[in-house]
């Protein structure tokens, strides 16, 4: 049986292959459908943004070029000049902190700063999801990719009915999926048949969900998330509206240049029966 390639090893092939330089999504793609690697993770194409980064930030010189916004080749390929971008992306690659360049994902580093949304489902399918004592909420970052299950996940999430929108909740100290699973029997649970989801919690190479840095007031953050939704959507099945949001909102004003550029308006012509 061939032995299976280091993440190295399918990265160059794949990008040696190419006839044009390709986004890490692309390589990441291409290294799952070819199989290059058994062993993907639940984030193959985090893993080869953070090689290839990892190689920009230690080697000298580095295999690999920037030639746009996530976009790379060999640098034995590459006969276009390098750019200034591209220059100052080998001498200082992004950080692999959720601050990198293309915002790919969380860090997995202790102490790094995490991004608000760090990954969401869109419109998953009730049916799709065998509801037990602890669902399981599955998804994949691509296909091929190691499935993660978004049961613990922590967030905001809306409850469709057919395509209508019609509640909005959060998931703090119940996660996710205990919040889901009490929609199956409470006074929603003949309402809705789709949802989507907005989460918090990082998700790690091994598809294993994160923890958020304990200084990360994550309920505040999910609080204001699901009032912005609320005030937005205005669901039906939502019984508190956005209040905390009232003492925020404006009243728009016309702009009175335009009342001006119309004239004055003719009287009206009330007919009398």
């Amino acid at each position: 049986m061939a032995r299976e390639l280091t993440w190295r090893e399918a990265i160059d092939k794949v990008l040696a292959a190419a006839a044009t330089p390709l986004h890490y999504k692309e390589i990441a793609t291409k290294i799952v459908a070819d199989g290059l690697r058994i062993s993907v993770g639940a984030t193959p194409a985090a893993t080869v943004y953070a090689r290839i980064c990892a190689s920009m930030k230690h080697e000298s010189p580095s295999p690999y070029v920037r030639v746009g916004k996530g976009t790379l080749a060999l640098a034995s390929a590459s006969s276009a000049p390098m750019s200034i971008d591209t220059v100052a992306a080998v001498r200082e690659p992004p950080l692999l902190d959720g601050k990198s360049l293309l915002h790919e994902g969380p860090s997995e580093v202790p102490g790094k700063r995490c991004d608000i949304v760090t990954s969401f489902g869109v419109c998953w399918m009730r049916d799709a999801i065998r509801w037990n004592a602890v669902p399981r909420l599955l998804g994949m970052r691509q296909l091929g990719s190691a499935p993660v299950d978004f049961n613990r996940q922590a967030g905001v999430y809306l409850l469709y009915d057919g395509r209508e929108v019609v509640y909005i909740g959060r998931a703090t100290e119940r996660r996710l999926g205990e919040q889901l699973l009490g929609h199956t029997f409470d006074r929603m649970a003949a309402r809705w048949d789709r949802f989507s989801w907005f989460g918090l919690l990082p998700v790690l190479e091994n598809g294993q969900l994160g923890m958020l840095p304990a200084d990360y007031d994550a309920s505040r953050v999910i609080l204001v998330l699901q009032t912005i939704l609320i005030e937005a959507l205005e669901p039906r099945l939502n019984r508190a509206h956005g209040d905390d949001l009232s003492r925020l909102e404006f009243i728009q004003r016309e702009d009175p240049e335009l009342k001006r550029a119309r004239g004055p308006r003719p009287p009206s012509r009330l007919r009398w029966q």
